[in-house]
């Protein structure tokens, strides 16, 4: 046999048995979310809401019912010491309050902090597994970033990375019991308040930065184009209309990002109480591997449109499109023409 033949063989045998290695840990994972969910379903099993846990609960619409999360959050503690107004109903009120999703919210920022400080301290020349596997991450973020944005973007990619991050564990946190099962925790993500205060931090970047990088007159200008009217009334008259059609899309902007990210989670929520309840564990399984990703693709989305959005805001009034991806201008055009994505 020739030197040649010798190492394709090997390389035949290698990528042969790299799908080997990987079955024991796919089944392992299989194995685990099954005995997990089954543990789970013995510790909190399912119980009537009108009722107490450990009552009679009849298969399958009091397991069903309850299992299932309703829109507005459990009032843990109010503010003011009054009891809860919103507790339990689909009632819009003020009262100052700490829910579940916010103690949720609360701990898992409280655990990335920390996990950030402690991957940033003690880097090594030569890296190890785990700064290896960081520095991969972070730079992956960024090339997708500048892929989307072009050169614009660069500056806003630790914004982008922070609200991916952010958001994917919030998203990944209602896969994990006890999140969810117990009135204590929920995924932070499956409240619209949460998501709403997301939105509005990113609609707050996207102002700051106009007036930062434009100035008050070039930001302004964008909704506002009075100098159009140099060109004539009629030019004046449609640039001021698509100006102040582009103010109001720029309101537009924090409801559907907002509920864009609610409706998926919430309803992949809801799809995955229904079939654990039904079904307990086997099933479920398969649905875990879809909200998995599923998640995944909402954290990007959110993280995306905030710095298209950013790109966007800064862009001066001769800015040519040529300048950002082709990605990026696509979903820009999704954006801004399409209504949020429906729920599951």
């Amino acid at each position: 046999m020739s030197v040649a033949s010798a190492g394709d063989a090997v390389t035949q045998d290698q990528t042969v048995s790299a799908p080997r290695k990987r079955r024991p840990w796919l089944l392992f994972l299989v194995v685990a979310i099954i005995i997990i969910d089954v543990l789970a379903f013995l510790a909190f099993p399912p119980f009537d809401r009108g009722g107490q846990p450990g009552d009679a609960c009849a298969y399958p619409v009091c397991f069903i019912n309850g299992t299932l999360e309703f829109p507005p959050p459990h009032v843990l503690a109010t503010l003011d010491g009054s009891p809860a107004v919103a507790d339990g109903g689909l009632v819009i009120s003020a009262q100052p309050s700490v829910t579940n999703t916010m103690l949720t919210m609360f701990i898992i920022t409280a655990l990335l902090l920390v996990l950030m400080l402690l991957l940033g301290r003690g880097r090594a020349a030569v890296p190890g597994r785990i700064q290896n596997f960081v520095e991969w991450g972070v730079e992956s973020l960024e090339g997708f970033a500048t892929g989307m944005g072009g050169a614009a973007a660069r500056n806003y990619v630790p914004i982008f990375t922070c609200f991916f991050i952010l958001i994917l564990a919030f998203n990944w946190s209602g896969l994990v019991p006890p999140v969810g099962r117990i009135d204590y925790l929920r995924a932070p993500t499956s409240d619209v308040n949460v998501t709403i205060g997301l939105a509005i931090v990113a609609f707050i970047a996207f102002q700051v930065e106009g007036f930062r990088r434009l100035g008050f007159s070039g930001y302004a200008g964008k909704f506002f184009p009075l100098y159009e009217f140099r060109h004539g009334i009629g030019a004046g008259l449609i640039a001021l209309f698509v100006g102040l059609t582009e103010l109001m899309l720029e309101f537009v902007k924090p409801v559907t990002l907002s509920l864009r990210l609610f409706g998926n989670i919430y309803g992949g929520e809801v799809a995955l109480g229904v079939v654990t309840a039904l079904f307990v564990a086997i099933l479920p399984v398969a649905l875990y591997g879809l909200e998995i990703m599923l998640s995944f693709v909402q954290a990007l989305i959110f993280s995306t449109l905030t710095l298209m959005f950013l790109v966007i805001a800064v862009e001066p009034h001769d800015h040519e499109e040529g300048e950002l991806g082709d990605e990026g201008m696509a979903a820009i055009h999704e954006a801004t023409h399409h209504q949020p994505a429906a729920a599951h």
